[in-house]
């Protein structure tokens, strides 16, 4: 299985609502690409102070590496990934993605 961990940095005037807006889209990937088993969205709880901006965030864990390539290629997945750059302090560089497998 792939852990696909994305870590975020909104624009500060960005709404809870529209966080959970496009992490409902996110979501609903589910729905579209077979081998999406789970995913997990919210902000950062960690009391360690470490998060370097990175404030909330979400995992997909795909049932493996097809999946998530093919998660990378999928228009839907596309289409969603300009809105959330969108919303992100900098753009693309207020995102850090890591994929593990686990």
């Amino acid at each position: 299985m792939i852990r696909h961990c994305v870590f975020l940095k909104f624009k500060a005037d960005i709404t809870d609502a529209d966080k959970q807006a496009i992490y409902s889209r996110l979501n609903g990937l589910r729905d579209v690409i077979s081998g999406i088993s789970d995913a997990s969205f919210g902000p950062n709880i960690s009391p360690e102070g470490r998060t370097q901006g990175y404030d909330d965030g979400f995992t997909m864990d795909f049932d493996d590496l097809a999946v998530r390539d093919a998660y990378l290629e999928n228009p839907d997945h596309r289409a969603v990934g300009q809105q959330l750059v969108s919303l992100l302090e900098g753009g693309r560089a207020g995102l850090l993605v890591f994929d593990m497998e686990v």
